[in-house]
């Protein structure tokens, strides 16, 4: 390819993107991100990456932007780079779908030894970035594009700007009214609004089961040597999770009810969960078996049961996720046979928290017996009331 021809498809993407009036909340992180590492960022397709670069690059003057997927295989990225770097001025390569390239981590540890360029680079194969990050160590740092927040939800979908709220705030109620009223959109983002192409497409749960359906059979072979009949299995396995009730399922109960060894049941619950679409949470305490809930990444769930039969697992879900996105530690509570026991115990904080998460008619008979000072219902309401706080609450969270 030549350069004059890169040159039109960079300014092309510059174009294409102005129709994309607003940016995603880790735009400002990438702008302000400093020194010499290379930015990677990893994110289950539809997040929304290749318009962040593309928004980095009609900001940026210096930036240029390229994806891999239009490049033929005799196109040498290092001589592009080059030649676009010292006749053209451009110190910032912006390298979307970085995993069309043959060679991709050679190539990132020969520009970061040898060239003084910043790079930032994207993958719609999410499975292989933390691969990528892990082998090249200090050369790059992996950032991570979700799915919404409730917060990002509401600036970018409905224009409503609130500032984040710490978990203490939250628990302490140090909220303002605002916060309380913006709850009115909780359950349009619960519903599918969470998934960032939700503000294009009309029906987002399409959408998102033909992504699913392309990390099966696209993305997960790529990072993983399995057979074909290994991808149905894994069909299975998300069609498992998705109509099951949300306790009981882990690595022993994929196992028996797939008719796969438990060992199988972890590598393709992790890989799912390196793709965005399932979540791993171990148990508390050091004297339990170490086999983690599996969970879904919301909206998942909604594939495979209606709204009505999905909600308690979709809250337990959406608690994960806001968890997961804030970075907070925690653990779900295992419980004896028929004992009532809190769904998790957040240790990443003051003083321990352990929390119920559940519908209006929450009460606090979970909390019987339990040895922790801090004890909180979130329930799925839409303004606080006595012992309960509304679980859109955490949609705040930074």
């Amino acid at each position: 390819m030549n350069v004059n021809r890169l040159l039109e498809l960079h300014e092309l993407a510059k174009q294409d993107c102005k129709s994309y009036l607003h940016k995603r909340f880790l735009y400002d992180q990438l702008v302000h991100e400093k020194g010499k590492h290379f930015v990677g960022i990893a994110g289950a397709r539809g997040t929304g990456k290749t318009v962040l670069l593309r928004q980095y690059a009609l900001d940026h003057d210096d930036a240029f932007y390229l994806s891999a997927d239009t490049l033929d295989h005799e196109d040498d990225v290092w001589d592009l780079i080059c030649t676009l770097r010292d006749h053209y001025g451009y110190r910032t390569f912006l390298l979307d779908e970085i995993h069309f390239l043959s060679d991709a981590n050679a190539l990132l540890k020969r520009l970061y030894d040898f060239l003084d360029v910043r790079i930032v680079f994207t993958s719609s194969v999410a499975l292989a970035m933390h691969a990528s990050a892990h082998d090249l160590s200090r050369r790059v740092r992996l950032l991570e594009l979700r799915v919404f927040s409730f917060r990002e939800y509401l600036a970018l979908a409905h224009g409503i700007i609130l500032p984040s709220l710490t978990l203490e705030e939250i628990v302490s109620k140090q909220w303002s009214p605002k916060h309380v009223r913006a709850g009115q959109y909780f359950d349009a983002y619960f519903e599918g609004g969470i998934l960032p192409f939700s503000l294009e497409e009309p029906e987002p749960l399409v959408l998102l089961e033909n992504i699913i359906e392309k990390v099966i059979t696209r993305d997960i072979p790529t990072v993983a040597r399995l057979l074909v009949e290994e991808l149905e299995i894994i069909r299975r396995l998300l069609r498992f999770v998705g109509r099951s009730a949300v306790d009981g399922i882990n690595y022993s109960s994929l196992s028996r009810n797939l008719g796969i060894t438990k060992y199988k049941a972890e590598q393709y619950a992790g890989l799912l969960e390196r793709a965005f679409i399932l979540h791993q949470v171990f148990p508390a305490g050091t004297n339990v078996l170490r086999e983690p809930k599996v969970l879904m990444a919301p909206p998942c769930r909604l594939l495979y049961r209606d709204l009505k039969d999905a909600v308690v697992g979709l809250r337990e879900d959406f608690f994960t996720e806001t968890m997961k996105q804030a970075g907070i530690g925690f653990h779900y509570l295992k419980s004896t046979r028929g004992a009532k026991t809190p769904d998790f115990l957040i240790e990443d904080c003051v003083d321990k928290l352990v929390v119920e998460i559940g519908g209006p008619g929450k009460g606090r008979s979970q909390f019987k017996g339990v040895a922790v000072d801090r004890k909180q219902v979130f329930a799925h309401i839409s303004v606080p009331s006595g012992h309960q706080i509304p679980l859109f609450m955490l949609g705040y969270l930074p």
